[in-house]
């Protein structure tokens, strides 16, 4: 299956202005015949701390969105959302998985960034996702999820790729790109890690988005401009993998 990675600037706490500009982007992604689109954290406003001015309905305008591309592309979206949603306390930072029959799809991010602030604005979501998708396992967390591989080893055995969207600041591009790859060596398994470029709320970001095989070897990669990535990921190479190399079943 083929999958594509938009790594995209964001217009600040402007979801329509975002939208807009991620239109042309996402048909030219869906025109190289990917099934599977990612954007990235927090997509259509940027990593915002303001979630009582910012944060949408479940059903609001950027969940509409995603929803709207995937029907009228024919492919399946994800990014997430700033959320407002009605059972929790706070605001979450929801990831949103749109497919092409309107179906939908939700992960709610399992480890706020307390360290930028997060924790203080939004709350912490305790469910996995995991979605079959033209017969491709897949499992979705937020960026700094990335730093808990326990989550990630949680849900290897039902898992052959990983998604990864992200606003992950230039200041620490060395860590995205050395746990992106980590994730997949030790599970075995694809990991598509989705970042933002410019700039927003004070903070530069690198990009440095990277589709990477169950090996460990980056299929895709870009620097630090808007870009798609694509590449065709196949779930036989991942069970190809762990029965050659049979580490899994060393865990304790």
């Amino acid at each position: 299956m083929k999958v594509a990675a938009v790594q995209h600037d964001i217009v600040w706490e402007n979801a329509t202005a975002t939208h807009e500009r991620l239109r042309p982007m996402i048909a030219g992604a869906a025109g190289t015949g990917a099934r599977l689109i990612v954007l990235t954290e927090m997509f259509s406003t940027g990593f915002t701390m303001r979630p009582l001015a910012i944060a949408e309905p479940p059903d609001g305008p950027s969940s509409s969105f995603l929803s709207g591309m995937s029907i009228e592309h024919g492919v399946w979206m994800c990014g997430s959302i700033p959320t407002r949603d009605p059972s929790r306390e706070k605001a979450v930072n929801r990831l949103l998985l749109t497919a092409p029959d309107g179906a939908r799809h939700y992960y709610d991010k399992i480890h706020p960034f307390r360290f930028g602030g997060e924790g203080e604005h939004y709350e912490g979501g305790s469910q996995f996702l995991t979605v079959d998708i033209d017969g491709l396992r897949t499992s979705f967390f937020v960026c700094y999820d990335l730093r808990f591989a326990d989550e990630f080893w949680a849900r290897a055995t039902v898992t052959d790729c990983f998604i990864v969207p992200a606003n992950w600041p230039e200041s620490r591009r060395m860590h995205w790109q050395a746990l992106l790859r980590a994730r997949a060596i030790e599970n075995q398994a694809y990991v598509i890690g989705v970042n933002r470029v410019g700039h927003g709320g004070g903070l530069d970001y690198c990009g440095d988005s990277q589709i990477i095989d169950p090996l460990g070897e980056i299929l895709a990669s870009a620097a630090d401009t808007e870009a798609t990535l694509v590449a065709e990921v196949d779930p036989a190479m991942v069970a190809a993998t762990r029965d050659r190399f049979r580490f899994m079943a060393d865990r304790r």
